[in-house]
Parts: structure tokens; sequence; C-alpha cells
């Protein structure tokens, strides 16, 4: 009798595990989906194997990663380090223009005025709707001849031609999508419609901000920019350090795009660091040197977020520290 009373009950190890058993499904999901796909990936990306016959796998260890990071001429994969530059070129301004823009808006939104709540989703829908279809709504918009942009560009010149600036019909207009010159500054324009989900996350961190904060910083004689430089960015800082983390990561896999805009005369402006991927796993057949590259990218997305969590400490603000 004594020991049946001092042996646990199943309702009492319930309610003591009772976390674990809930977030079981998800454990199982993140082990089987997540951890042993890329344990699989990592030993893929020691092998050569064309990704049909088994029979044909062969094991060369790290001789992927070489052929991959050479710079020995002859034996240099320039196709690697052009979607290398390409990839950062584009997250080094697309990362910035993003968060400046998600951020104006996110103070624009933020105001008491009838209807802002459908100005709010209307800034929003734009991320919630992205997708092939708007990507080739953009490839019309951006398109040199038949376009909307260049249309309303060549109205423009137009206009000024009729002011009296003669040498205005002459002038030549963007080729977009299909010039190596214009092709990322495209993207980047096209990279602020899905500002919404970054604006959002602002937006909250904006609602966040105490208001006596301003009351005492315009007590103190503080203007408007004032207020902004010392209270509002340093409050929302954690919401830009989230953003920040996330745009980097986003822009390094960018993909979609890239695949869906490809045209002539881009000359590999947009052979992203994905797109090349890709195309060395389901266009050549080279599954071990795809998997290689995939964690040299997972390296570098890796090496940029713990220079960024580093570095936070300096300018990240998180209430209740000193």
């Amino acid at each position: 009798m004594r020991h049946a009373e001092e042996s646990p009950s199943w309702e009492g190890w319930a309610d003591r595990h009772a976390g674990w058993v809930f977030a079981a499904p998800w454990l199982v999901g993140v082990a089987v989906f997540m951890l042993l796909a890329m344990a699989g990936s990592l030993l893929l990306s020691m092998v050569e194997w064309d990704g049909v016959a088994m029979s044909g796998m062969r094991w060369v260890g790290l001789d992927n990663y070489r052929a991959i990071l050479t710079l020995e001429p002859g034996k240099q994969d320039r196709d690697f380090w052009i979607a290398l530059y390409n990839s950062l070129t584009y997250a080094v301004f697309a990362v910035p223009l993003g968060l400046a823009g998600s951020l104006v808006l996110a103070l624009m939104l933020n105001q008491a005025i009838r209807g802002i709540s459908f100005f709010r989703t209307l800034y929003y829908l734009p991320h919630v709707l992205g997708g092939v279809a708007t990507i080739m709504i953009w490839r019309w918009i951006f398109h040199p001849e038949f376009g909307l942009l260049n249309a309303m560009i060549r109205d423009v010149y137009g206009l000024l031609a009729a002011a009296g600036l003669e040498q205005a019909k002459a002038w030549p207009v963007p080729g977009w999508l299909y010039s190596a010159t214009w092709s990322k500054p495209s993207m980047l324009v096209m990279s602020l419609w899905g500002a919404g989900g970054a604006m959002l996350i602002f937006l909250a961190a904006l609602q966040n901000v105490p208001e006596h904060l301003y009351e005492a910083a315009r007590i103190d004689g503080a203007g408007r920019t004032r207020c902004f430089w010392h209270v509002t960015l340093p409050q929302i800082s954690p919401a830009m350090f989230f953003n920040l983390i996330m745009g980097i990561i986003a822009t390094l896999q960018i993909f979609h795009q890239a695949y869906l805009l490809q045209a002539p005369g881009q000359k590999r402006s947009l052979l992203f660091y994905v797109l090349y991927l890709y195309r060395r796993a389901f266009e050549h057949y080279e599954m071990g040197y795809a998997s290689a590259l995939a964690w040299i990218l997972f390296a570098i997305i890796m090496a940029l977020t713990a220079v960024v969590l580093i570095t936070g400490r300096y300018w990240v603000y998180y209430e209740g520290e000193r």
C-alpha cells in the first residue's frame, strides 16, 4: 500500500510533462523534416551524384567545396563568384532600402486619423498577395517597349519637348529587366512592393512606445527630429534588429523573382546564388555540388547573422537592461 502511494500517478506525470507532450508533434516534425534533411544534405555535399541512379553515387569528400571555392585559374567556378557577387550586391542595397521604406510606411500609418485601418490593410496586402502573377505584372511594367513605366517616361519626354526642350525626344529610356545595367535597380524597386511585412512589425513597435517618453522629451525642448532619434529609434530597435536579420536571410535566398524574370540582355546580372544552385541541381544534375553550394550559403548567412548579433548589443535597446 505504501509503495502504491509513493509511485507517481499518470496524472501527475502528465502535469509535469504537459509541455513536452504538446510540443512533441512539432519536435518530431523538426527532427524529421529539418534536422534529418540537413544531415542528409551535408552527406550529399560530399558525394558526386546525378540524383537518379544510386549506383552512380561516388564519395568525394571535400572535393565539391574545393571546386567551388578554388581561385586557381582554369579551375575556378566563375558562375559561383558571379552569383555570390550578385546576391551580396543586391542585399547591400535591398536590405537598407527595405528597412527605410517599411519604417517610413509605419510612421505614416501610425497616425490617429479616420480610416487609418483601411490604409494599413491596403499597404499590407502586397505582402500577402505576392506571387507569380505579381511578378508577371512587374515584368510587363518594366518592359522596355510596351511597359507602363517607359510609356510614362516617354510622356514626360514629350511634355519637355513641347515646353521647348527639343532634345528630350531623343533621350533613351531604360531597358530595365532587359538590360544588364538596369536589371538590379528593377529588382530593388520590386522589393519595395513587399515592404508591408516589415512595416507591420515596425507599426506594432511604434504603438508600444510609451507616450510619457515623448512628453518628457518635449518638456526638455526636443523637437520632432530629436524625439525620433533619441526616443523612437531606441524604442523600436528590437524590431529593426529582427527585420534586419530577416531581410538579410530573405535577400540572400531570392530565387523565384530572378527565375521568372530571366530575359535577353541581362548578361547574368540576375544570376543570384539560389538560382545558380537550382541550375546545378536540376539542370546539370549535380546534386552533390548543389548541396555543397547550399551549405556554403548557410555558412555565409550564419556569419552575417553572427555579426548582426554581436554588434546588436551596441545599438539594440531592451527595456529593463542597463
